[in-house]
């Protein structure tokens, strides 16, 4: 059955947020890993109900008639800004390859890009280094619509660099430039706290819980944002080079595990913080979900992704696509659910509009692919519901 192209509410036409008791999942336990990690003094663990009343905000509107960024933004997006190179040619080594083409990205950054093409109302807090590069990204996120007043300039270090492939053997390949970069080095005392108070949904990754003091000022940023009543979207987004272990990265990412309300994880992920469990195995699935969450997203790229709540599961098919880059994939799948979940929350416990709003993520997902690096190939709404027709349920 085709899908039809519905638009979201209005913003101020928000459901109220679900009440209802902790979830049970029929005998599921935690895995070994995520227990150890409970067990654990957890100065990130801050359990707070959720705020019951949508926060209404208004488009705004540049002289020249064009959207403008929202000075209260549904989406606010904390991590890291920087500067992705991705070869010009495909199925090569980082070595192998003859040239390379710059495009910004970093995960956080990315969902907030995604969100405001989508035609939602987002904004990003963190760091870039007072440099060329800084500059671009700066204007990179005013040029989309971002709310940008929580960017700082660092003058003591340089934005952030990565360089990325996906090998003939189909493995990705990172080599990152952060010794300190800037992101790295966001300080409690910078943070603009109003700004994340006043968001309906509080997005974040785990690379800044791995050094100082950005990891002070990560967890204080995600408290504020929970003592608030805000919705708190993870997306750990694995990275392992930057990591000092595999142990240490299983830790620091379970660290906050709890304080989440919506997860997204890979496939690949669920293997990693499992140790090594089936990811297609929905009992394993359920070790991963903690009392208070509401929603386990778990994607499997061109497969689709499956949905986890207390109420109900399900899978939700993907889109197949020639794909040339898959950089920024799962953002731009984030960045397609966090937009329409902003603007209504109930779709939380309504299991029909959940899988409308997965299939369009999952087309954002797929659009992205289709191009090199990922801000650059991040979709716009029409673009999207141009190709949603395309997708049988």
């Amino acid at each position: 059955m085709a899908l039809s192209a519905a638009a979201p509410p209005p913003p101020c036409a928000a459901g109220r947020l679900p009440c209802s008791p902790p979830p049970r999942f029929g005998g599921g336990r935690f895995s070994p890993s995520l227990l150890a990690a409970a067990a654990r003094p957890r100065t990130a663990a801050f359990p707070e109900p959720l705020r019951t009343s949508a926060v209404c905000t208004k488009a705004v509107i540049n002289s020249d008639g064009t959207p403008g960024a929202s000075n209260s933004p549904h989406v606010v997006c904390f991590g890291e800004l920087l500067i992705d190179f991705v070869p010009t040619v495909n199925g090569v080594s980082l070595a192998e390859a003859p040239a390379f083409k710059k495009a910004p990205g970093g995960a956080p950054a990315n969902v907030a890009v995604g969100i405001a093409r989508l035609g939602g109302s987002s904004a990003f807090i963190g760091k870039v280094g007072d440099d060329e590069f800084g500059y671009m990204l700066a204007d990179m996120l005013k040029e989309n619509n971002v709310n940008k007043q929580g960017l700082l300039f660092d003058p003591h270090a340089r934005t952030a660099l990565a360089f990325v492939t996906l090998r003939s053997d189909g493995e990705r390949e990172f080599m990152f430039y952060r010794n300190p970069s800037a992101d790295m080095l966001l300080e409690e005392k910078e943070l603009d706290l109003d700004l994340i108070k006043k968001a309906r949904i509080f997005h974040h990754g785990s690379i800044s819980l791995i050094t100082e003091p950005c990891k002070t000022a990560h967890i204080s940023a995600a408290k504020a944002a929970k003592d608030a009543g805000v919705l708190i979207s993870y997306d750990p987004n694995l990275r392992l080079p930057l990591w000092s272990s595999a142990e240490d990265a299983r830790d620091g990412i379970l660290s906050i595990w709890e304080t989440a309300d919506v997860i997204k994880i890979s496939e690949e992920e669920v293997s990693f913080l499992t140790n090594g469990e089936d990811p297609y195995d929905d009992s394993v699935i359920k070790k991963l979900i903690h009392p208070n969450l509401k929603l386990l997203l778990v994607t499997e790229g061109p497969e689709g992704c499956r949905y986890y709540s207390k109420e109900f599961s399900g899978r939700v098919r993907g889109v197949k696509v020639d794909a040339v880059d898959t950089t920024g994939a799962g953002d731009a799948f984030v960045a397609g659910m966090l937009s329409q979940l902003a603007v209504d929350f109930s779709l939380l416990q309504d299991e029909g509009r959940l899988r409308e709003a997965l299939k369009f993520a999952n087309v954002c997902g797929a659009l992205t692919v289709t191009e090199r690096g990922a801000i650059p190939a991040l979709p716009t709404r029409q673009q999207v519901v141009d190709a949603l027709p395309k997708v049988v349920a």
